[in-house]
């Protein structure tokens, strides 16, 4: 089927996972803030998502409670999304970040690491992704239009801290997105990453001591850390007609301290 090629922002129904806080709340306020209607999904954090509808805006933003790890959870927000919104969802940005803090001190090396804890990241990396997608999938086709954004990290390039278990996580799901952007393209879904580097700062980076960022600022070229907002840009610009045609790509969002 041939696809529409895009979609004004203003057109699109967008599901941010985990956007009650920190990243995914940049991007669902950016979204809105561009026009497009906003699905808010929080697993634990009701207050805080419900505080950010009310930030953005009743009419075009709605919070819905859903781990992104259980398929039946995905199934009752798409419909429900729908049902408020009276059209499907047409972008995914596969964001939620499951129980994990960056802690470089306290992490665990790979002598002492459990696959648990690899297993955890798995369900919230890839599970989710395909969670999301299989929902998605559907209307998407029916369209002619989706568009699916995950959220990386650069540390796959770069891994000065090794986070084994995120990290790798992360790492399978660059090759996901370019397996399923070259299955499902045909259907005019476009499917791409947004890899940040460490983000000043969030609750997943509070632990991380200021010596870091100030170290991370001393060596980009930008000579700055990176911020939830500027990752936040990077996803609109993968929901946006100018990126019409881009997929299967990885941009690494870090100030130029990977640079590939």
């Amino acid at each position: 089927m041939k696809g529409v090629e895009f979609m004004e922002l203003t057109e699109q129904v967008v599901l941010v996972t985990g956007a009650s806080r920190g990243l995914g709340r940049a991007i669902a306020t950016a979204f809105r803030r561009e026009g497009a209607r906003v699905v808010v999904n929080y697993a634990k954090n009701r207050e805080m998502a419900e505080d950010l509808v009310k930030e953005l805006g009743k009419e075009r933003a709605i919070a819905i409670k859903g781990d992104v790890r259980v398929k039946a959870d995905m199934d009752a927000l798409f419909k429900e999304a729908k049902e408020q919104f009276g059209h499907s969802i047409t972008t995914v940005v596969n964001n939620a970040l499951i129980d994990f803090s960056f802690n470089g001190d306290a992490r665990d090396t790979i002598d002492d690491i459990e696959w648990s804890a690899f297993n955890k990241q798995f369900e919230g990396s890839v599970k989710a992704a395909l969670n999301t997608y299989q929902c998605a999938k559907d209307a998407m086709k029916e369209n002619g239009f989706g568009r699916i954004i995950n959220i990386g990290t650069n540390l796959v390039q770069h891994p000065v801290v090794p986070y084994h278990d995120y990290n790798t996580s992360k790492a399978a799901l660059i090759s996901m997105t370019r397996n399923m952007a070259f299955e499902v393209g045909k259907d005019g879904i476009n499917v791409n990453m947004v890899s940040g580097g460490l983000l000043y700062k969030t609750d997943a980076s509070a632990a991380t001591p200021d010596a870091v960022f100030t170290m991370i600022e001393q060596n980009t070229p930008l000579q700055k850390v990176t911020t939830p907002e500027d990752v936040a840009d990077a996803v609109l610009f993968f929901a946006s007609p100018w990126s019409r045609g881009i997929t299967g790509q990885n941009l690494i969002v870090d100030g130029g301290l990977v640079m590939k």
